[in-house]
Protein backbone atom coordinates (compact mmCIF):
# COMPACT_ATOMS: atom_id res chain seq x y z
CA UNK A 1 0.00 0.00 0.00
CA UNK A 2 1.58 3.18 -0.69
CA UNK A 3 1.90 6.07 1.53
CA UNK A 4 -1.48 8.11 -0.66
CA UNK A 5 -3.24 5.47 -0.34
CA UNK A 6 -2.72 4.91 3.43
CA UNK A 7 -3.45 8.73 4.12
CA UNK A 8 -6.51 8.40 1.61
CA UNK A 9 -8.25 5.53 3.64
CA UNK A 10 -9.07 7.16 7.21
CA UNK A 11 -10.53 10.20 5.21
CA UNK A 12 -12.65 7.41 2.62
CA UNK A 13 -13.65 6.22 6.41
CA UNK A 14 -14.77 9.66 7.90
CA UNK A 15 -16.71 10.82 4.78
CA UNK A 16 -18.58 7.37 4.64
CA UNK A 17 -19.54 7.88 8.23
CA UNK A 18 -20.90 11.28 7.60
CA UNK A 19 -22.78 10.83 4.40
CA UNK A 20 -24.80 7.82 6.21
CA UNK A 21 -25.44 10.11 9.50
CA UNK A 22 -27.30 12.25 7.21
CA UNK A 23 -29.73 9.94 5.40
CA UNK A 24 -32.47 8.92 7.55
CA UNK A 25 -34.61 5.35 7.32
CA UNK A 26 -37.46 7.46 5.93
CA UNK A 27 -35.51 8.85 3.15
CA UNK A 28 -34.88 5.23 1.89
CA UNK A 29 -38.27 3.79 2.71
CA UNK A 30 -37.37 2.33 5.49
CA UNK A 31 -39.16 2.21 8.98
CA UNK A 32 -37.49 3.99 12.07
CA UNK A 33 -37.68 1.47 14.31
CA UNK A 34 -37.45 1.65 17.97
CA UNK A 35 -34.71 2.14 20.09
CA UNK A 36 -32.58 4.54 17.29
CA UNK A 37 -29.18 5.43 18.77
CA UNK A 38 -27.56 5.79 15.46
CA UNK A 39 -28.03 9.09 13.61
CA UNK A 40 -29.09 8.48 10.21
CA UNK A 41 -28.66 4.83 8.91
CA UNK A 42 -26.85 1.65 10.27
CA UNK A 43 -23.65 -0.10 8.56
CA UNK A 44 -25.73 -2.75 8.27
CA UNK A 45 -28.71 -0.90 6.87
CA UNK A 46 -26.82 0.60 4.27
CA UNK A 47 -24.74 -2.35 3.40
CA UNK A 48 -28.19 -4.26 2.56
CA UNK A 49 -29.72 -1.38 0.56
CA UNK A 50 -26.19 -1.61 -1.28
CA UNK A 51 -26.45 -5.54 -1.83
CA UNK A 52 -22.98 -5.72 -0.16
CA UNK A 53 -21.87 -7.84 3.09
CA UNK A 54 -22.19 -6.03 6.45
CA UNK A 55 -18.99 -7.32 6.99
CA UNK A 56 -17.46 -5.96 3.61
CA UNK A 57 -18.97 -2.83 4.21
CA UNK A 58 -17.77 -1.91 8.05
CA UNK A 59 -14.04 -2.71 6.56
CA UNK A 60 -14.78 -0.15 4.01
CA UNK A 61 -16.05 2.41 6.46
CA UNK A 62 -13.41 1.75 8.96
CA UNK A 63 -10.79 2.50 6.61
CA UNK A 64 -9.53 -0.95 6.00
CA UNK A 65 -7.10 -2.00 2.53
CA UNK A 66 -10.21 -3.97 0.44
CA UNK A 67 -10.76 -2.82 -2.78
CA UNK A 68 -14.11 -1.71 -4.13
CA UNK A 69 -15.10 -1.94 -7.30
CA UNK A 70 -16.97 0.67 -9.72
CA UNK A 71 -20.36 -0.65 -9.41
CA UNK A 72 -20.72 -1.53 -5.77
CA UNK A 73 -19.24 1.98 -4.93
CA UNK A 74 -22.42 3.41 -7.58
CA UNK A 75 -24.32 1.16 -5.36
CA UNK A 76 -23.47 3.13 -1.84
CA UNK A 77 -23.25 6.31 -3.13
CA UNK A 78 -27.26 5.87 -4.47
CA UNK A 79 -27.51 4.63 -0.96
CA UNK A 80 -26.51 7.31 0.73
CA UNK A 81 -28.10 9.55 -1.94
CA UNK A 82 -24.45 11.36 -3.06
CA UNK A 83 -24.59 14.03 -5.52
CA UNK A 84 -21.96 14.29 -8.63
CA UNK A 85 -19.69 16.13 -6.82
CA UNK A 86 -19.72 13.87 -4.15
CA UNK A 87 -19.85 10.64 -6.21
CA UNK A 88 -16.48 12.04 -7.38
CA UNK A 89 -15.07 12.48 -4.33
CA UNK A 90 -16.23 8.87 -3.54
CA UNK A 91 -14.21 7.95 -6.88
CA UNK A 92 -11.06 9.28 -5.98
CA UNK A 93 -10.58 8.36 -1.85
CA UNK A 94 -11.83 4.71 -2.93
CA UNK A 95 -8.58 5.13 -5.78
CA UNK A 96 -11.43 3.15 -8.97
CA UNK A 97 -9.88 3.13 -12.17
CA UNK A 98 -12.71 5.40 -14.09
CA UNK A 99 -11.52 8.53 -12.08
CA UNK A 100 -8.81 10.13 -13.52
CA UNK A 101 -5.88 11.15 -11.26
CA UNK A 102 -4.17 14.55 -12.17
CA UNK A 103 -0.73 14.39 -10.75
CA UNK A 104 0.50 17.91 -9.27
CA UNK A 105 -1.12 21.30 -9.50
CA UNK A 106 -0.86 24.30 -11.95
CA UNK A 107 1.80 26.94 -10.00
CA UNK A 108 1.82 29.68 -13.05
CA UNK A 109 -0.67 30.14 -16.26
CA UNK A 110 0.23 31.24 -19.03
CA UNK A 111 0.15 34.69 -21.03
CA UNK A 112 -2.63 34.07 -22.85
CA UNK A 113 -4.90 33.82 -19.52
CA UNK A 114 -2.99 36.93 -17.70
CA UNK A 115 -4.18 38.76 -21.23
CA UNK A 116 -7.48 37.57 -20.97
CA UNK A 117 -8.02 38.50 -17.39
CA UNK A 118 -6.62 42.08 -18.11
CA UNK A 119 -9.20 42.24 -21.10
CA UNK A 120 -11.92 41.75 -18.81
CA UNK A 121 -10.69 44.86 -16.62
CA UNK A 122 -13.16 46.82 -15.14
CA UNK A 123 -14.94 43.65 -14.11
CA UNK A 124 -12.54 41.94 -10.86
CA UNK A 125 -11.28 38.63 -12.92
CA UNK A 126 -8.89 35.84 -10.95
CA UNK A 127 -7.86 32.26 -11.93
CA UNK A 128 -7.30 30.34 -8.43
CA UNK A 129 -6.46 26.46 -8.41
CA UNK A 130 -8.46 23.78 -6.66
CA UNK A 131 -6.94 25.00 -3.55
CA UNK A 132 -8.39 28.63 -4.11
CA UNK A 133 -4.32 30.09 -4.62
CA UNK A 134 -4.40 33.20 -6.33
CA UNK A 135 -2.15 32.78 -9.36
CA UNK A 136 -2.97 36.29 -11.53
CA UNK A 137 -5.83 38.49 -10.98
CA UNK A 138 -6.51 41.99 -12.77
CA UNK A 139 -6.50 45.41 -11.30
CA UNK A 140 -9.99 45.51 -10.42
CA UNK A 141 -9.87 42.20 -8.33
CA UNK A 142 -6.72 44.17 -6.61
CA UNK A 143 -9.42 47.10 -5.98
CA UNK A 144 -11.99 44.70 -4.94
CA UNK A 145 -9.84 42.84 -2.49
CA UNK A 146 -6.87 45.27 -1.64
CA UNK A 147 -5.85 42.71 1.25
CA UNK A 148 -4.64 40.55 -0.76
CA UNK A 149 -1.33 42.70 -2.30
CA UNK A 150 -0.33 42.83 0.88
CA UNK A 151 -0.08 39.27 1.75
CA UNK A 152 3.07 36.83 1.36
CA UNK A 153 2.84 34.80 -1.59
CA UNK A 154 2.11 32.03 0.95
CA UNK A 155 -0.69 33.50 1.91
CA UNK A 156 -2.47 34.86 -1.21
CA UNK A 157 -4.97 32.36 -0.51
CA UNK A 158 -9.06 33.33 -0.72
CA UNK A 159 -9.57 30.71 2.33
CA UNK A 160 -6.61 31.69 4.08
CA UNK A 161 -7.43 35.54 3.62
CA UNK A 162 -11.13 34.54 4.94
CA UNK A 163 -10.44 32.40 8.10
CA UNK A 164 -7.49 33.30 9.63
CA UNK A 165 -7.93 37.49 9.39
CA UNK A 166 -10.30 38.74 12.44
CA UNK A 167 -14.10 37.66 11.04
CA UNK A 168 -15.55 41.33 11.35
CA UNK A 169 -12.67 42.16 8.68
CA UNK A 170 -13.66 39.88 6.17
CA UNK A 171 -14.31 41.04 2.45
CA UNK A 172 -17.80 38.92 2.44
CA UNK A 173 -21.01 40.50 4.12
CA UNK A 174 -22.76 36.83 4.15
CA UNK A 175 -20.44 34.58 5.70
CA UNK A 176 -22.68 31.73 6.60
CA UNK A 177 -23.40 31.24 3.41
CA UNK A 178 -20.20 31.52 1.56
CA UNK A 179 -17.66 30.00 4.10
CA UNK A 180 -19.80 26.10 4.25
CA UNK A 181 -19.51 26.36 0.24
CA UNK A 182 -16.01 27.40 0.09
CA UNK A 183 -14.87 24.48 2.79
CA UNK A 184 -17.20 22.27 0.87
CA UNK A 185 -15.34 23.16 -2.90
CA UNK A 186 -12.07 22.79 -1.34
CA UNK A 187 -13.11 18.99 -0.15
CA UNK A 188 -14.22 18.28 -3.33
CA UNK A 189 -10.19 19.19 -4.63
CA UNK A 190 -8.69 18.05 -1.73
CA UNK A 191 -10.07 14.30 -2.60
CA UNK A 192 -7.52 14.23 -5.76
CA UNK A 193 -4.99 14.94 -4.02
CA UNK A 194 -5.33 13.31 -0.12
CA UNK A 195 -1.10 12.59 1.03
CA UNK A 196 0.20 15.39 -0.97
CA UNK A 197 2.74 17.19 0.95
CA UNK A 198 1.08 20.79 -0.27
CA UNK A 199 -2.36 20.08 0.19
CA UNK A 200 -1.84 18.38 3.64
CA UNK A 201 0.63 20.93 4.87
CA UNK A 202 -2.02 23.49 3.70
CA UNK A 203 -5.02 21.98 5.65
CA UNK A 204 -3.05 21.78 8.56
CA UNK A 205 -2.44 25.22 8.70
CA UNK A 206 -6.06 26.05 8.02
CA UNK A 207 -7.50 23.66 10.92
CA UNK A 208 -4.30 24.96 13.29
CA UNK A 209 -5.07 28.21 12.76
CA UNK A 210 -9.06 28.63 12.58
CA UNK A 211 -11.56 26.90 14.68
CA UNK A 212 -14.26 27.44 12.18
CA UNK A 213 -12.89 25.83 9.33
CA UNK A 214 -12.08 23.00 11.59
CA UNK A 215 -15.41 22.89 12.41
CA UNK A 216 -16.74 22.88 8.91
CA UNK A 217 -14.39 20.72 7.91
CA UNK A 218 -15.48 18.18 9.95
CA UNK A 219 -18.82 18.16 8.31
CA UNK A 220 -17.55 16.07 5.12
CA UNK A 221 -19.50 18.17 2.96
CA UNK A 222 -18.34 18.52 -1.37
CA UNK A 223 -19.57 21.14 -3.54
CA UNK A 224 -18.48 21.64 -7.05
CA UNK A 225 -17.51 25.43 -7.97
CA UNK A 226 -20.32 27.35 -9.43
CA UNK A 227 -22.01 31.02 -9.72
CA UNK A 228 -23.15 32.26 -6.69
CA UNK A 229 -24.13 35.87 -5.26
CA UNK A 230 -21.48 37.35 -2.64
CA UNK A 231 -21.75 40.58 -0.97
CA UNK A 232 -18.72 42.24 -0.72
CA UNK A 233 -18.08 44.63 2.07
CA UNK A 234 -15.64 47.38 0.72
CA UNK A 235 -14.35 49.90 3.88
CA UNK A 236 -14.51 52.83 1.36
CA UNK A 237 -17.26 52.19 -0.82
CA UNK A 238 -19.90 49.52 0.98
CA UNK A 239 -21.73 47.22 -0.02
CA UNK A 240 -20.83 45.59 -3.47
CA UNK A 241 -23.28 42.51 -4.94
CA UNK A 242 -21.69 40.72 -7.35
CA UNK A 243 -22.20 37.17 -9.17
CA UNK A 244 -19.16 35.00 -8.85
CA UNK A 245 -18.78 32.93 -11.92
CA UNK A 246 -16.45 29.84 -12.92
CA UNK A 247 -15.30 28.64 -15.86
CA UNK A 248 -12.77 26.17 -16.26
CA UNK A 249 -9.11 27.16 -18.04
CA UNK A 250 -8.57 24.34 -20.70
CA UNK A 251 -5.25 22.93 -20.69
CA UNK A 252 -4.82 23.47 -17.37
CA UNK A 253 -6.35 21.03 -15.07
CA UNK A 254 -8.32 22.65 -11.59
CA UNK A 255 -7.33 25.69 -12.91
CA UNK A 256 -10.47 28.03 -13.22
CA UNK A 257 -11.20 31.98 -14.35
CA UNK A 258 -13.66 33.49 -11.42
CA UNK A 259 -15.37 36.70 -13.01
CA UNK A 260 -17.47 39.19 -10.73
CA UNK A 261 -20.41 40.83 -12.15
CA UNK A 262 -21.97 43.46 -10.64
CA UNK A 263 -25.91 42.49 -9.88
CA UNK A 264 -27.35 45.79 -9.39
CA UNK A 265 -26.46 49.54 -10.93
CA UNK A 266 -25.79 51.12 -7.31
CA UNK A 267 -22.91 47.64 -7.16
CA UNK A 268 -21.63 48.61 -11.21
CA UNK A 269 -20.83 52.19 -9.71
CA UNK A 270 -19.24 50.62 -6.89
CA UNK A 271 -17.06 48.82 -9.19
CA UNK A 272 -15.80 51.47 -10.72
CA UNK A 273 -15.27 54.15 -8.15
CA UNK A 274 -13.47 51.10 -6.35
CA UNK A 275 -11.03 51.91 -9.72
CA UNK A 276 -10.36 55.06 -8.87
CA UNK A 277 -8.77 55.07 -5.34
CA UNK A 278 -5.27 55.85 -4.99
CA UNK A 279 -5.02 54.41 -0.77
CA UNK A 280 -8.25 52.32 -0.40
CA UNK A 281 -9.22 51.61 3.29
CA UNK A 282 -8.46 47.98 4.44
CA UNK A 283 -10.59 46.35 6.76
CA UNK A 284 -13.81 46.91 8.65
CA UNK A 285 -15.20 50.28 9.90
CA UNK A 286 -13.45 49.51 13.58
CA UNK A 287 -9.77 48.25 12.33
CA UNK A 288 -9.83 49.74 8.89
CA UNK A 289 -6.51 51.51 7.48
CA UNK A 290 -5.20 53.16 4.31
CA UNK A 291 -3.17 50.99 2.27
CA UNK A 292 -0.62 53.17 2.00
CA UNK A 293 -0.61 52.91 6.18
CA UNK A 294 -0.38 49.08 5.83
CA UNK A 295 1.97 48.99 3.52
CA UNK A 296 4.24 51.69 5.47
CA UNK A 297 3.74 49.43 8.82
CA UNK A 298 5.11 46.13 6.64
CA UNK A 299 7.85 48.19 5.17
CA UNK A 300 8.96 49.16 8.85
CA UNK A 301 8.32 45.70 10.13
CA UNK A 302 10.46 44.09 7.92
CA UNK A 303 13.46 46.30 8.62
CA UNK A 304 13.60 44.97 11.91
CA UNK A 305 13.87 41.66 10.66
CA UNK A 306 17.25 40.13 10.21
CA UNK A 307 18.57 40.10 6.72
CA UNK A 308 18.53 36.16 5.72
CA UNK A 309 14.69 36.73 7.84
CA UNK A 310 13.26 38.50 5.14
CA UNK A 311 10.96 37.10 2.73
CA UNK A 312 12.27 38.22 -0.90
CA UNK A 313 10.22 40.74 -3.09
CA UNK A 314 7.75 39.00 -5.29
CA UNK A 315 6.51 40.18 -8.96
CA UNK A 316 2.71 40.86 -8.18
CA UNK A 317 1.54 41.55 -11.68
CA UNK A 318 1.86 42.81 -15.09
CA UNK A 319 3.07 46.35 -15.80
CA UNK A 320 0.14 47.62 -16.58
CA UNK A 321 -1.79 46.42 -13.57
CA UNK A 322 1.18 47.63 -11.33
CA UNK A 323 0.71 51.36 -12.54
CA UNK A 324 -2.75 51.31 -11.65
CA UNK A 325 -1.62 49.33 -8.00
CA UNK A 326 -4.07 46.62 -7.88
CA UNK A 327 -3.09 44.00 -9.90
CA UNK A 328 -2.14 40.19 -8.16
CA UNK A 329 -0.23 37.26 -9.18
CA UNK A 330 1.11 34.73 -6.93
CA UNK A 331 4.63 34.08 -6.25
CA UNK A 332 4.68 30.14 -5.77
CA UNK A 333 1.53 29.38 -4.32
CA UNK A 334 2.73 25.73 -4.27
CA UNK A 335 4.93 26.51 -0.93
CA UNK A 336 1.70 27.01 0.89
Amino acid sequence: MTANTRRRRPELAAFLRSRRARVTPADVGMAPGLRRRTPGLRREEVAQLSGVGVTWYTWLEQGRPINASVQVLDAIARTLRLDRAEREHLYHLAEVPNVPNREGEPRTVGPEVRGIIEALDPLPAVVYNARYDVLTANAAYGGLFPAMLLSPASERNALWQLFVAHRCCAPYVNLDEELPLLVATLRGGYGRHVGEPAWEHFIARLLEASDDFARLWRSGDVAPPGSRIKVVRHASVGEIRLTSTSMLVSGAPETRVVVYTPCDEESRDHVRRVRTLHDPLIGCPVHAKPLSVMRAEQAAAKETLPAAARAPEVETAPAAARAAGSGVESGDPASL
